[in-house]
């Protein structure tokens, strides 16, 4: 009993102590703070001996001072130029009206799909890397590459998780106000990648629609993969088009990614740069008609071309002023009309008043024949 009284006694003292040791600590809070704040900018101690030197980074703290926003200043600006060669899809105008084209048609699609109230919403068109899209995945989720025929190149069709369980509750019959169950970590069942399936058919066949009025193409569904790495369909330095769409049945729904390579694009890149339905580029009838009415008033030289010799270049330089050239033509020879080097016509030569003229005789219709 002894021993406990006496333990609590010491408890007590040691409290009492370090209460005391606190205050006095606190009283010459001021003057040392003070202190060690001149000592830090002079480099002195107090009793005059050189204590240290500051660093960059303890000077730039001392004057309020943040290098960090010069560093993101720099990285934004490296990264600006890195993604310099990045194409922005505003530059491919109709490439958005052929996406709300597709947002309409696949409400309705999805509506008779589900049998559900449904609607599509499109939240963004962005111009992004392959491999950044790729590495921003969120897992799991199923891959869907699709084939665009026509064009000769490939798509990818992403379906999140959220809109998977979704899909998969409506078709087989869930209640409505419940939301879909999700069971993560494991991998999608044959019964929902089938379902998952049939819905990427549908929306192929909305977006080949939608593509048909601009330039008709069949996409083909290819395969299913829920590795991203088995999805690559593009280098991962390449630009892609990203499409964001919102898909909600009620109080359940999900994300729907369509990425389109650059590459994929590429033979309608024409087409897509107009700014509406049938713009026609490089084309004006009024200037077409007023360039074809000024070419036939064009002043043009004819020559009339007697004869035609070949002689060494020794001899053509052996020509003196006074010699005379014998030609091979007589007043019946035939005359050949040239026109910037190209034989036009042919005719017999004359006179008609005080001029030599040229009656023509025939007109070639192919340039170049005689």
């Amino acid at each position: 009993m002894s021993d406990s009284v006496d333990q609590e006694k010491l408890a007590e003292e040691w409290e009492s102590a370090e209460a005391d040791a606190k205050a006095k600590k606190a009283d010459g809070d001021g003057e040392a703070s003070a202190a060690d704040a001149w000592d830090q900018l002079t480099g002195e101690s107090s009793g005059g001996q050189t204590n240290r030197i500051l660093n960059q980074e303890e000077i730039d703290n001392l004057l309020g001072f943040d290098a960090s926003e010069e560093e993101d200043t720099d990285r934004s600006g490296i990264k600006a130029i890195i993604n310099s060669a990045l194409v922005n899809y505003e530059r491919l105008p109709m490439l958005e009206v052929v996406f709300d084209r597709l947002v309409r048609m696949m409400t309705t699609s999805l509506r008779n799909f589900t049998s559900d109230n449904v609607e599509v919403t499109l939240d963004n068109i962005t111009s992004i890397r392959f491999g950044d899209y790729l590495n921003s995945i969120p897992l799991p989720a199923i891959l869907s590459v699709f084939r665009a025929v026509e064009w000769d190149n490939f798509g990818l069709i992403t379906v999140d998780s959220s809109l998977i369980y979704s899909i998969v509750d409506v078709l087989l019959g869930g209640r409505r106000g419940t939301a879909a169950m999700r069971i993560e970590g494991r991998p999608y069942t044959t019964i929902e990648r089938n379902l998952v399936e049939r819905m990427v058919a549908v929306v192929l066949a909305d977006m080949a629609a939608a593509f048909e009025p601009l330039s008709p193409v069949t996409f083909n569904f290819d395969r299913v993969e829920t590795n991203p790495r088995f999805a690559t369909i593009a280098r991962p330095a390449n630009a892609a088009i990203l499409i964001k769409l919102r898909i909600d049945m009620e109080d359940r729904g999900g994300r729907l990614d369509v990425m389109l390579p650059y590459a994929t694009l590429e033979p309608i890149r024409e087409l897509l740069l107009q700014m509406f339905m049938g713009e026609k580029f490089g084309r004006d009838s009024i200037w077409e008609n007023h360039l074809a009415t000024e070419l036939w008033q064009t002043d043009i030289d004819m020559i009339a071309v007697l004869d035609e010799q070949t002689m060494p270049l020794s001899k053509f330089m052996k020509l003196k002023v006074g010699q005379t050239m014998m030609l091979n033509a007589s007043p019946d020879s035939t005359i050949r009309l040239d026109c910037g080097g190209i034989p036009m016509g042919a005719g017999r030569m004359g006179r008609r008043g005080q001029s030599i003229a040229v009656r023509i005789d025939k007109m070639y219709r192919k340039l170049g024949n005689g």
